[in-house]
């Protein structure tokens, strides 16, 4: 993607339909998520000195400023409350840096990746046609964001490409049970789509265990500060379980980011922010370890992403308890309680 002000044209909504659940949980989650990727953006932005990642930097936040408008402006038409989200009072962009410009490219990615799934699982389920349009172009401009990152970390020369691995001489079809087979007999190599996940997850962790290294040093709350060092270990522990299967096989895995987080004790955002980036990232990790069980045929990788989902779910769950503790973690649209209905 060029640089250059993006524009999100949907144009009127002229069926009088009001929005669905499906609509309303879409809309939601894609308004919270990018009111705090705005406040992120806003600080890298006022500490980056590369101008090629800055280029890069204003884009993303041109794409996500944009977004909130068109979806604000939406839920004016619709007479609908605007979510709180997360604002100004969220981040403080005087604070001193917390990564250096490098990490910032390996975040959008990582951010970027959220964005396109949370997109791509709304297009097919939202039918009002301006939503349907909306969710298309933040779907295509997300991908067209994603090139333009990862086409900067090869031309800065940071790119980490996933393992070669020998053409197949010719089309096989499996002839036995024990190409499943993961903790006894015959054990087969990994075939190309469990490398495929085991690599995104391994990178998914190390950018996570990054960030996490920099909020526990900056969190105000002890509570919160706690929650991000048990964040930063189960990160950690992941990556090497994960690593460590591809290293079996004599592939390599992405690099870990620690070094990329400053020594700054200084919070540039709030604890509500970065309680719940990371909620909203971990609870993101289940669905890449979804994805990877998916497409997953030996034993052993399928038990290990069912053991590891488990283990983020309960992550999340307790982070979720802290913010609601806080007053933090903001209801999303639900349904109506008719038995409470009854009763009143």
């Amino acid at each position: 993607m060029t640089s250059g002000s993006v524009q999100f044209t949907i144009g009127e909504n002229d069926t009088n339909d009001k929005l669905t659940s499906a609509e309303q949980a879409k809309l939601w989650a894609a308004y919270i998520g990018n009111s705090m990727c705005r406040c992120v953006l806003h600080y890298m932005l006022n500490h980056v000195e590369d101008q090629d990642i800055k280029k890069v930097l204003e884009n993303g936040l041109n794409i996500t400023e944009q977004l909130v408008k068109t979806i604000q402006g939406i839920y004016t038409q619709e007479e609908y409350p605007i979510p709180i989200g997360f604002s100004e009072e969220d981040v403080n962009v005087a604070a001193p840096r917390l990564f250096i410009d490098e990490f910032y490219l390996h975040y959008l990615k990582y951010v970027g990746k959220a964005g396109v799934s949370l997109y791509a699982i709304a297009v097919p389920l939202v039918t009002r046609p301006d939503i349907r349009a909306l969710f298309t172009q933040c779907l295509d401009f997300t991908a067209k964001f994603l090139n333009e990152v990862n086409e900067a970390i090869i031309n800065k020369g940071f790119m980490s490409r996933p393992s070669f691995i020998a053409y197949p001489d010719k089309v096989e079809f499996i002839k036995k049970q024990n190409y499943l087979n993961g903790f006894f007999g015959e054990v087969r190599p990994l075939q190309a789509l469990e490398i495929t996940h085991l690599y995104d997850n391994i990178e998914n962790n190390a950018t996570s265990k990054a960030v996490l290294i920099g909020f526990s040093q900056v969190a105000k709350s002890e509570q919160v500060r706690s929650y991000f060092v048990r964040g930063k270990e189960i990160a950690a522990k992941h990556y090497d379980i994960f690593s460590n299967m591809l290293a079996k096989e004599q592939l390599s895995s992405p690099p870990i980011f620690d070094p990329m987080v400053t020594t700054s004790t200084v919070a540039p955002f709030s604890d509500k922010l970065m309680m719940f980036h990371k909620l909203d990232m971990f609870a993101m990790r289940i669905r890449g370890y979804g994805n990877a069980l998916s497409m997953c045929a030996r034993h052993d990788f399928a038990e290990k992403l069912a053991r590891l989902s488990i283990e983020v779910g309960n992550f999340v769950e307790d982070g979720a308890n802290i913010m609601i503790d806080h007053g933090w973690l903001e209801q999303p649209p639900q349904a109506v309680d008719r038995e409470e209905l009854v009763t009143k």
